[in-house]
């Protein structure tokens, strides 16, 4: 597989995770660490479908412990750290800081052997970042209390850890992409331990909200995360950062098109920064491709 074409596998996680919010409004009143485990469920049970058809794909959950660390770490410790951030601070600012790990993955990847962290990845990086800023502003953003606080460093730290997550990936090239499949499966498990501790079951009233559920597991928190890693272990891991400030822009369109939110001038000025910086970010894949 080439790099552009996995830079083009890992792009459609981004699409995907556009349709998280849109998907998550449709599921109704379900507990976060509940919906996690049940959507998770669902992500690794059909992964393992596939592997029936490919028994030689069941030998990918044997690795080693940092590869489980690494996995497990990163699905279940981002979603705890922001399912938490979003029960104690504000979800505006909530999400901005989140949405540092674009930046953080644009930066990180200078550390791994062979890549190169050149200006262009940089503005590209950074147009973004102030373009997801304008669309968070222009949502409603407004300071925060001094019982915010642990919300809004859960959210910071989340950024870190999927940010650490992604680039790991990397330099865990050698770990196949089917491995991800375990890793949905344990993060299920311990989102449903959670949930059993802190929540109280909510099971969705209509079949609506049943299928809101079944498109979450199949498409943003399954297949998702498996078009994630093909592009962070094979692709330009500086792209797809960069390209990842996409996700809250869509993510507001989405919920446009679906009637949760209006348009406005602030989302097109947002868009222009970010496609801008996504642009220019990929100006080396879009030379090559030439």
């Amino acid at each position: 597989m080439t790099p552009p074409t996995a830079t083009l596998i890992g792009l459609t996680a981004i699409l995907m995770w556009s349709l998280l919010s849109v998907l998550t409004v449709a599921t109704g009143k379900v507990p976060a660490f509940q919906l996690a485990a049940m959507t998770f469920a669902i992500g690794a049970a059909v992964a393992f479908a596939s592997f029936m058809f490919r028994p030689a794909a069941f030998g990918a959950l044997k690795q080693p412990a940092a590869a489980w660390i690494v996995g497990v770490g990163g699905l279940f410790g981002y979603h705890a750290l922001y399912f938490l951030a979003l029960r104690f601070a504000p979800p505006a600012e909530a999400g901005l800081l989140n949405y540092l790990w674009p930046l953080l993955i644009v930066l990180f990847s200078s550390l791994l052997p062979g890549e190169r962290l050149l200006p262009h990845h940089i503005v590209g990086a950074l147009l973004g970042l102030a373009g997801t800023v304008l669309l968070f502003v222009g949502s409603g953003a407004s300071g925060f209390e001094a019982g915010q606080v642990p919300g809004l460093l859960a959210a910071f730290v989340a950024a870190f850890v999927w940010a650490a997550y992604s680039v790991m990936s990397r330099k865990l090239k050698a770990v196949p992409t089917d491995a991800v499949a375990g890793f949905c499966l344990a993060t299920a498990v311990l989102a449903a331990l959670v949930h059993g501790l802190v929540e109280t079951t909510v099971w969705p009233d209509t079949a609506a909200q049943w299928l809101a559920i079944a498109a979450l597991g199949v498409g943003p928190v399954g297949a998702a995360f498996f078009a994630w890693d093909v592009g962070m272990k094979r692709g330009d891991i500086r792209v797809l950062g960069a390209a990842s400030y996409a996700t809250p822009l869509l993510s507001t369109a989405f919920l446009i098109l679906a009637g949760f939110a209006r348009p406005s001038a602030n989302i097109a000025i947002a868009a222009v920064l970010i496609a801008g910086g996504g642009l220019i970010a990929a100006r080396d894949m879009f030379r090559r491709r030439g």
